[in-house]
């Protein structure tokens, strides 16, 4: 896990113990609080969730870009190898 990863889901849990702890002492009957509570949770699994998502697309691209310069490598040291070869015979 990177250190920018460690911090960004440190400032989230930080945030949503911040939230819980702000609901808790809120002055609110138990089912509206529960309820606060469950819809704030499912708002931040969601937010998780499409972050996540997006690190994990810009994952597959610079894969993708990777190979693909790999590949640009490997057919550049064929031609390298095949000029050198030509002008040795």
């Amino acid at each position: 896990m990177t250190t920018t990863s460690k911090i960004v889901l440190g400032v989230l849990g930080a945030a949503a113990a911040g939230v819980a702890i702000g609901l808790l002492v809120a002055p609110e009957k138990g089912k509206d609080l529960r309820n606060k509570i469950a819809d704030n949770a499912k708002n931040w699994a969601d937010e998780l969730g499409s972050w996540l998502n997006d690190r994990k697309s810009d994952a597959t691209m610079a894969a993708k870009k990777m190979a693909s310069k790999a590949e640009d490598l490997v057919d550049e040291a064929g031609q390298e190898y095949n000029r050198a070869k030509r002008s040795m015979s």
